[in-house]
């Protein structure tokens, strides 16, 4: 089994986007799959209680089919941090409890388990704890979003320094396209991936392109065609592992020589990863 945390660089980075993706991946794959939103804020009444959407796309994505309490335990209306949306609804959002939501279904053994945070990697449950520290607790690898969008390169190494700083391994990355004028000069949107790519000390699992006006089941598998899974543990050595450069997905199965093409999830991007060239063949 194999489960890992998702942050993002940012509040609506795309992190539903990309887990519900890599989610529907592993389906195709014929694995198991389980997604978890242990808190939601910016959730809907209806007549079963309050139901979050990101939740409910992560829910759709879980096979075999699971409730939504399961998913997602803790849900709050107002869509603000969740310590204050807890503050307003007069309870208290502990570490232990959530983990104790939790531990039950990633014992259920699923093949591909995805916990998914709130707004970025440091988002306070209460005075004392944070988000982060469930990840801590459980032990998870963590995969980023990267939300694409202006700044996003000093958000990405800023979080990427505070995973390794709480002792976790970046165990991938993904881009999420949230601002399509981000991408509007190609050349230099590619430089912009190009940099991410070098400066993540991480795989990258792939770029979701921008995505709107479709259902969230028709997204989460639009999403899983940009998309490659996580390795559950690290592999010393692996081609395309390196602590500088932007691992690939689709990397060969033996270490390229220096004039050897290797593959890359940036649609036309010329990168050099430890010293090589890399050509992406998308």
């Amino acid at each position: 089994m194999s489960a890992f945390f998702v942050t993002g660089t940012d509040t609506d980075a795309g992190k539903t986007l990309v887990t519900a993706g890599l989610l529907a991946r592993a389906r195709r794959a014929g694995l198991t799959t389980l997604g978890l939103k242990p808190v939601a804020s910016g959730s809907a009444t209806t007549p079963e209680g309050l139901r979050n959407a990101d939740a409910l796309a992560l829910q759709g994505e879980s096979h075999p089919a699971v409730d939504y309490a399961t998913v997602n335990p803790v849900a709050f209306a107002p869509a603000i941090a969740p310590h204050l949306a807890a503050r307003q609804a007069g309870v208290s959002l502990r570490l232990d409890t959530l983990v104790e939501r939790v531990r039950p279904p990633l014992a259920a053994g699923r093949d591909l388990t995805l916990i998914e945070g709130a707004g970025g990697w440091r988002v306070p449950l209460n005075d004392d704890e944070d988000l982060a520290d469930l990840a801590v607790r459980l032990g998870l690898p963590v995969l980023l979003v990267v939300g694409l969008r202006l700044g996003c390169i000093g958000h990405a190494r800023l979080t990427a320094e505070a995973v390794a700083a709480s002792g976790l391994r970046l165990a991938g990355w993904a881009g999420s396209l949230v601002d399509p004028a981000f991408a509007a000069d190609d050349a230099l949107y590619r430089d912009n991936l190009a940099t991410l790519a070098h400066h993540l000390p991480a795989p990258c699992l792939g770029v979701v392109p921008w995505l709107a006006g479709e259902s969230p089941g028709a997204m989460a598998e639009a999403a899983a065609d940009h998309l490659e899974l996580p390795d559950g543990e690290p592999k010393r050595g692996a081609p395309g592992t390196s602590r500088r450069g932007g691992p690939t997905p689709e990397m060969a199965s033996v270490a390229p020589r220096d004039d050897e093409m290797v593959s890359s999830p940036f649609n036309g991007v010329a990168m050099r990863q430890n010293g090589r060239d890399i050509h992406s063949r998308i």
